[in-house]
């Protein structure tokens, strides 16, 4: 599962992290971090997909929230019973005595009581 988040993850923050500096022209010297490149790669894909290059963040952003869901669905039901214990265990389960006494004592007093 660690090795799913991770290939799930880095292109996510590549992209992104290119995206935003880009965006911002911090480009550190480096030509592929440049504002010049960045309008030149979304105005070939704009062209490509013909559609206005404006709008495709927008569309990169929802699929990767589709796609987060989606992983999300995915190890969820692959725990689903670990989840169904620990929800069993949250509704019928009493509360520890310990916690009740932490939660219901008398906090340090003020000096000046």
């Amino acid at each position: 599962m660690r090795a799913l988040f991770v290939f799930w993850a880095a292109p996510l923050v590549m992209f992104w992290g290119w995206f935003f500096l880009s965006l911002n022209d911090m480009n550190f010297g480096y030509v592929m971090l440049s504002r010049q490149l960045h309008d030149l790669v979304f105005q070939l894909y704009g062209q490509m997909l013909g559609i206005d290059p404006a709008i495709i963040p927008g569309m990169v952003a929802r699929a990767c929230v589709f796609d987060s869901f989606l992983l999300a669905g995915l190890v969820a039901f692959r725990r689903r019973r670990q989840i169904a214990e620990w929800v069993r265990r949250r509704r019928e389960g009493a509360v520890n005595p310990d916690r009740l006494g932490q939660a219901t004592e008398v906090g340090p007093t003020l000096p000046a009581e």
